[in-house]
């Protein structure tokens, strides 16, 4: 069992930076992938982000490519999502999710469905 709860969500003016965190509890959290997706209002939930167990391999979406950067800290059982030139298309709820079954060079990463654990979704809002 894997319990994850995000936070750092908000409203910020485009432009602007926001970093989500995600909080892992229950089995071992250097073990399994880990991924950011996002889902706004009448579109179906998309992958944004995605790190390996030891955070050596991460991989984007082309829609935040360059502007997000994906991380985790093992030590504290944290994943991260650094959101730089934040967009007013970015606005969505995002949620951060634990793969425990992939491994990650498989490249299943991009799939919603091969993730097995999700948080509750944090909400992000830009404004134009």
């Amino acid at each position: 069992q894997v319990q994850l709860v995000e936070s750092g969500g908000g409203l910020v003016q485009a432009e602007g930076p926001l970093r989500l965190s995600c909080a892992a509890s229950g089995r071992t959290f250097n073990s399994y992938t880990m991924g950011w997706f996002r889902q706004a209002p009448g579109k179906e939930r998309e992958f944004v982000a995605a790190i390996s167990w030891s955070g050596q391999r991460t991989d984007y979406a082309d829609s935040v490519k360059g502007r997000f950067t994906i991380s985790r800290d093992n030590a504290k059982n944290t994943l991260y999502l650094q959101m730089n030139s934040l967009k007013p298309e970015d606005t969505a709820v995002y949620y951060c999710a634990a793969d425990t079954v992939h491994a990650y060079y498989g490249g299943s990463y991009r799939n919603p469905l091969s993730y097995d654990y999700w948080g509750q979704g944090t909400q992000v809002t830009v404004s134009s």
